[in-house]
């Protein structure tokens, strides 16, 4: 949900990691392994020092051994429009004799194919944070029960598979499941974190497989129209959404040697602006820069007044074309201008270019770095 009006406004509600309903079911499975207890609720020592509580949905002996147990949890990720809420997180804990945390994917998990991920090619994908997690809360449930052996910590998602679909990990080379996440154990609402760190994995993953061009859309439509465009393969796309300012700043700590940002007429003239948030929520289409904008290339008075009366950015670049008026390209150019600014350091190593699409995925605008000189 958005954030209501002033009348109705209320506090959005925080989440959980899936990386944190990991380990409140590693807290359960080895209270029940290690002192035959099956609480209804565990809780969890986050990386920050907050302690959390959650619910176990239920214990089920794993039929291979003994010294085995599966538990699960429900993933609340609060109001965060987040796609793993409501999912179930699962473990199944076995102790081994060998000391130590060691860990593999269950269904729904995925795992790691590609170099450039925190993990090795052939981890489950389970990052670091919710391993240390993990680790930390089985290593003190080893002391507390006087147990001297290892376990076996593996992680799953119920329809893992299905979920993982609608995110970026296919991409990334994380294949047959989620990933595993969290860095403090808590979800933010709307700081859609997870999207952001797909867009930092699909730049290191691309760097790190020879990738020397990658291509940044708003979406699937813009996406299509650039990858059309240059024949790019798979692993040069970043779908960076509403976050190019993510995209920048990851670019500043690990550049490319060309990039290009593609996105729709109407985000494009948002960066133009100097917005680093594309999204409605957070920056919102203004005409009268659009109206600023078209005078640059030639706007007369009569259709300045058009453009400030127009009600969306399609319309005001229609009226521009009509008049044989190039404002995407106005429109890309400011946009480039915005883009290197927040990489003026780095810019002698990267060739930067910015594409702009109609609904319909056709280009209406594109400016190079040496257009501007």
């Amino acid at each position: 949900m958005w954030p209501e009006s002033s009348e109705q406004k209320q506090e959005l509600r925080s989440g959980l990691t899936t990386g944190c309903c990991a380990t409140a079911c590693c807290v359960a499975a080895a209270q029940a392994l290690l002192a035959t207890k099956q609480p209804a609720k565990v809780e969890v020592l986050l990386p920050r020092g907050q302690l959390v509580e959650l619910v176990i949905e239920s214990y089920q002996q794993l039929g291979d051994t003994e010294q085995g147990i599966r538990t699960a949890t429900i993933k609340d990720a609060g109001d965060d429009p987040d796609v793993t809420h409501g999912a179930t997180v699962f473990v199944e804990l076995r102790l081994i004799a060998e000391k130590g945390v060691f860990f593999k994917p269950a269904k729904g998990v995925g795992t790691v194919t590609r170099a450039g991920l925190v993990l090795e090619v052939g981890e489950p994908a389970i990052n670091p944070v919710p391993r240390k997690m993990m680790q930390e809360h089985l290593i003190k449930s080893a002391e507390t029960y006087n147990y001297s052996g290892g376990f076996e910590v593996s992680v799953g998602v119920e329809n893992g598979e299905q979920i993982a679909l609608k995110t970026m990990n296919p991409r990334l080379g994380i294949l047959g499941g989620l990933s595993i996440l969290g860095t403090t154990g808590i979800v933010r609402p709307y700081s859609c974190a997870a999207y952001i760190a797909s867009i930092r994995q699909g730049i290191d993953v691309a760097r790190s497989n020879g990738i020397s061009h990658v291509a940044a859309t708003t979406g699937s439509t813009s996406e299509a129209a650039i990858k059309k465009q240059y024949q790019l393969p798979d692993m040069a796309l970043i779908e960076m959404g509403d976050f190019i300012g993510a995209l920048l700043k990851h670019l500043k700590k690990a550049p490319v040697e060309k990039v290009t940002i593609c996105g729709g007429f109407g985000k494009i003239s948002k960066l133009a602006q100097g917005h680093m948030d594309l999204n409605s929520r957070a920056s919102s289409i203004d005409f009268k820069h659009l109206a600023e904008m078209a005078v640059a290339v030639g706007a007369d008075t009569r259709l300045v007044e058009k453009i400030l009366q127009a009600n969306t950015s399609m319309e005001v670049l229609k009226l521009c074309q009509e008049q044989h008026l190039d404002l995407a390209s106005e429109v890309c150019s400011r946009a480039l201008i915005a883009a290197q600014g927040m990489l003026k350091d780095r810019l002698s190593e990267m060739e930067l270019e910015v594409w702009a699409t109609d609904r319909k995925g056709q280009f209406v605008g594109h400016v190079k770095a040496e257009d501007l000189q």
